[in-house]
């Protein structure tokens, strides 16, 4: 039996997949597992684009490749890609955040993306979060409105890389108790 322990140690960013398709059922429970995710106020600040057709994904990978920085080529490799756009927030969120200079959609939207890339772990598939990409060109394949922010690419499938590693700082580092 899984552990949610387990599953957090599963989880990696892959960058590599298999010519495999992704299963319907399997893509709605990754979905239903960002559709039940927390935000603030229950704010739902996102919208989620669900993009598989075969010549939207290469442009959506086009957009998300950069020949000079050298990255993100494997995208084209994934059968789906999550597109996560922001949303405006609900008006308490919107008031709490300017009590708390916070901007609580950026971090529902990290939220939601953990939860779909944990479900599709669960699902037994891969994923990698993208947030490097030229959001004019996705916008104008997705007809997205110009006054919205793509915040993410999410690319799901079934990995062709072996578990890594993962590679963390001491946890002395990043963690103390009771105060700084």
């Amino acid at each position: 039996m899984k552990t949610f322990l387990n599953l957090v140690q599963l989880r990696q960013s892959d960058r590599a997949y298999l010519n495999n398709p992704v299963e319907k059922e399997k893509l709605e429970r990754i979905l239903e597992a960002a559709h039940l995710a927390p935000s603030a106020c229950n704010a739902q600040p996102w919208k989620i684009i669900v993009v598989t057709d075969p010549e939207k994904r290469m442009q959506i990978a086009d957009a998300t490749a950069s020949k000079v920085l050298s990255m993100n080529h494997f995208s084209k490799q994934a059968p789906v890609q999550l597109v996560l756009i922001e949303e405006n927030a609900n008006f308490t969120s919107t008031v709490g955040g300017w009590a708390t200079n916070k901007h609580y959609p950026h971090l529902d939207l990290g939220i939601v993306a953990s939860h779909i890339c944990l479900a599709a772990t669960d699902e037994g598939l891969g994923s990698c979060m993208i947030g490097w990409c030229d959001e004019k060109k996705v916008r104008k394949v997705l007809d997205i409105p110009k006054n919205k922010r793509v915040m993410l690419v999410i690319l799901i499938g079934y990995s062709a890389q072996p578990l890594r590693e993962k590679k963390r700082k001491p946890l002395d580092e990043i963690l103390t108790w009771e105060k700084y």
